[in-house]
């Protein structure tokens, strides 16, 4: 099995740079303002010039209205809509169906429990994200360094396309791919040397492990 995977949170040339070089499957942009990683539309769609037509343009958002997910649209390309945040199933089909674009629903873990909500968002979503969730202090809903139980997807099987995130690492990503069998991981706060300061050295050494599976 060969796996994908995705450097979220792009917000420079070097960066972008870095993950289409190293093979990154996608790329994503974050379009939330309290985060370090957030970017204007304007940035966004600079950016998303330079990605060849093999690597998908990843729009991060977080219980978003119409309209700025409309003004994203209008000046960024993007192939899938990721949702991080409260959206219920009902938001989700509506963003899919209003938009034309593929959707991922992010399901924030923590316990066995919190997987039984995934099934309403299968029936609505074209990929769900795995990521933990936030510690109670936390301002973000995800990029926060912060892994949950891999072994909760152990032999779980789904059916849509998923991708893994939530604390993944260069030095951990091999471990975390080899107990969930994850088909993509995701990773942002992982490869950066601050917060929102995305290191192409680590970008490489992320993807390199992933490769070497």
């Amino acid at each position: 099995m060969t796996t994908a995977a995705k450097i979220c949170g792009i917000t420079t040339p070097d960066a972008l740079d870095a993950a289409v070089k190293a093979g990154a499957a996608h790329v994503g942009f974050v379009f939330f303002p309290p985060s370090p990683r957030s970017i204007t539309t304007e940035e966004a769609a600079i950016l998303a010039a330079r990605l060849p037509v093999d690597v998908n343009a990843v729009g991060l958002f977080v219980d978003p209205d119409d309209g700025l997910i409309d003004r994203v649209l209008e000046a960024v390309p993007l192939d899938i809509i990721q949702l991080h945040g409260k959206e219920s199933p009902e938001r989700v089909a509506a963003i899919k169906a209003r938009t034309g674009r593929a959707v991922m629903k992010a399901v924030h873990i923590r316990e066995a429990e919190d997987l039984e909500q995934v099934p309403a968002y299968e029936e609505v979503s074209d990929w769900i994200l795995f990521d933990a969730k936030p510690p109670k202090d936390a301002k973000l809903p995800g990029g926060n360094a912060v892994a949950f139980d891999w072994t909760l997807l152990e032999n779980q099987r789904w059916r849509r396309p998923w991708m893994l995130a939530g604390g993944l690492t260069p030095d951990n990503v091999v471990t975390a791919i080899r107990l969930t069998g994850a088909p993509c991981v995701d990773t942002s706060s992982g490869v950066e040397d601050a917060p929102g300061q995305k290191s192409p050295h680590k970008i490489q050494l992320f993807l390199e492990k992933v490769k070497s599976i």
